[in-house]
């Protein structure tokens, strides 16, 4: 009797506990970023039944309203829960930072405190712009601040291994009633696997207390998400454009606006945008790391199974690989069977349910005997430990029977050692390492191809050379008019000619007369101001020519000259004159291009 009344009397100090440990009492702002002159609300939210209540110190504010009191009553599923709120409007004093410090609470026997809250105070607005009712003062009422309305990425975890699986939700906080959605952007995670979950709270609206705000809540994303890359890496911002209802300034149009309130709320859309994000994605430990792993992180299980242990060669079965666990199951790679030879198979079957995968193998062996299926180990990454974890199963016999010879779909498999070898057979295929020689020169990299494409390369070179030497030749006038004066005198010798068939005499002297002073001006770089009898010939004693070249030279000279000045009294063979202008003029040349 005595342990049924301490049982009783333990039973009741638990529910009493109980009772009161739910009891929860918390303060909340309308807003933590206030101005100066402007009231913003603080309320105390009391989830029980008060004896009396000790409120905070506002020292730092004055207390335009309150305190306002308000109370509810719920019943869900036969259990009733009641709630009050006391409310204060405050106006601070000053800008800079200030803090609301904590409530006392007494319920029955039990003394409650609620959270200090602080407040960052920024300079007011001027009077006359808060009672403007303009256009403009419309159009930025209906703006909506970044701290009543902003989408706010979560995770699971910020430090996270490589494989490790972590969750991203993208929730929308509005301390204004949300109506909707236009536009949703859904987000993109470069370096993570990424697999859209169902949110618990789907398509419902909740309250959440953010660092002393109450916001309603919406989740817009939930993703469970595998890096598949180390270092930092960003998670991208998710916009969004959301609906939510906002009271305004528009007075009435009618009677029934005026009556019903329509005209004191609209719904506006605001475009939302979450912050970048960084997550720190850790490489896995190369110490221990067994050449089994694939991949696989997080705690796993592992078995295999064979369909059949006995059976006739040429016969099916199926070789089965399980792996079950919780980490980056989907990511999990097919282990690579190690058969015996003469066993074929092909890819596997790959079957997901909960949180096992399947690999089935068809497996096919060709000869008999007896087999064993070992070394099929499977490595994984456990987080717990932080240390590489190798299964090795217990090993499969499997015994092959001689297949049926009346089978028409029999094969017969013949081990290497078993084959002979004949020149004029098909020899066994060649195993191990071996050269490969090719059989057939390529036009790719050989010598005509590499031929071909510095021929182009060598062409522009000689080209630039052969015109960087025009240039410097063709640089100096004096130097160029000696080169020419040959071929200059030449076309002037070829018209003289013609004269003398014509057997005009004072043509004929003339153009012996301009051929021999344009070859000496050009030849011996007189200008032609200065061509006289004496300048000629000291010019070529100074070159060393032949006296005798330059008598006959001063000679020719005179005779054209008395001709062209005095046609009639000069008198001779034309022949003879053209003819010996032209050993003249060929033996001053040899003589000049040998100084």
């Amino acid at each position: 009797m005595k342990l049924k009344k301490y049982t009783y009397l333990f039973t009741l100090i638990l529910l009493f506990n109980l009772k009161y440990n739910a009891q929860t009492v918390y303060a909340q702002v309308s807003s933590k970023q206030v101005q100066v002159g402007v009231p913003f609300e603080y309320a105390i939210v009391i989830n029980a039944n008060p004896n009396n209540y000790t409120p905070p110190s506002f020292k730092d504010f004055d207390i335009v309203g309150g305190p306002n009191q308000s109370s509810s009553v719920q019943w869900v599923n036969g259990q009733t829960s009641t709630q009050m709120t006391l409310s204060w409007a405050l106006v601070a004093k000053k800008e800079g930072k200030a803090t609301i410090s904590s409530a006392v609470v007494n319920c029955g026997n039990q003394r409650f405190e609620t959270n200090a809250i602080a407040l960052d105070v920024t300079k007011g607005a001027a009077t006359n712009q808060q009672n403007a009712a303009t256009t403009d003062d419309k159009a930025q009422y209906n703006k909506v601040s970044g701290s009543d309305l902003f989408i706010r990425t979560g995770i699971s975890k910020s430090k996270c291994v490589l494989g490790e699986q972590i969750t991203i939700i993208q929730k929308v906080y509005s301390r204004l009633p949300i109506v909707g959605f236009q536009k949703v952007n859904p987000p993109t995670y470069d370096g993570f696997y990424m697999q859209l979950q169902e949110s618990p709270t789907k398509g419902k609206i909740i309250q959440e207390n953010l660092d002393g705000v109450v916001y309603q809540t919406y989740e817009v994303f939930r993703h469970t998400c595998i890096a598949n890359k180390a270092g930092k890496l960003s998670l991208a911002s998710t916009e969004c454009d959301i609906v939510v209802r906002k009271q305004t300034n528009a007075k009435p149009k009618n009677i029934f606006e005026q009556f019903f309130g329509a005209a004191g709320y609209e719904d506006i859309v605001v475009t939302a945008k979450s912050k970048p994000t960084i997550v720190e994605v850790m490489a896995l430990p190369l110490e221990g790391k067994p050449l089994s792993f694939s991949g696989a992180v997080g705690n796993y299980s592992y078995k295999i199974e064979a369909s059949k242990t006995e059976l006739k060669a040429n016969d099916a079965f199926n070789f089965k690989m399980i792996v079950s666990g919780k980490g980056n199951l989907k990511l999990v790679n097919p282990p690579k069977p190690l058969l015996p030879e003469g066993f074929e198979t092909y890819d596997p079957k790959i079957t997901e349910n909960s949180n096992t995968k399947t690999f089935d193998y068809l497996v096919i062996p060709r000869t008999e005997g007896n087999y064993v299926l070992k070394d099929l180990d499977f490595s994984y990454f456990n987080l717990e430990s932080k240390k590489y974890i190798t299964i090795s199963p217990q090993p499969i016999t499997i015994k092959v029977l001689p297949p049926d010879p009346n089978s028409s779909g029999a094969q017969v498999y013949t081990p290497q050692n078993q084959v002979k070898t004949s020149d004029n057979d098909i020899r066994y295929i060649k195993k191990g390492n071996f050269e490969l020689v090719k059989t057939e020169t390529e036009f790719f990299n050989s010598f005509t191809h590499i031929l071909l494409l510095l021929l182009p390369t060598l062409a522009l070179f000689t080209t630039l050379i052969i015109r960087k030497n025009y240039i410097k030749n063709n640089s100096n006038l004096a130097l160029v008019n000696e080169r020419k004066a040959a071929k200059v005198a030449r076309k002037q010798l070829i018209t003289a000619e013609k004269l003398m068939q014509q057997n005009n005499k004072d043509g004929f002297y003339t153009e012996i007369l301009l051929a021999l002073n344009n070859y000496v001006s050009h030849k011996l770089n007189i200008a032609a101001a200065d061509l006289s009898h004496e300048n000629i010939t000291n010019t070529l004693v100074k070159k060393q020519i032949n006296e005798q070249i330059n008598k006959k030279l001063i000679a020719t000279l005179q005779t054209s000259e008395y001709a062209k000045y005095a046609p009639g009294a000069v008198s001779g063979d034309l022949q003879s004159v053209y003819k010996d202008t032209i050993d003249l003029i060929t033996n001053l040349e040899e003589h000049l291009n040998k100084k």
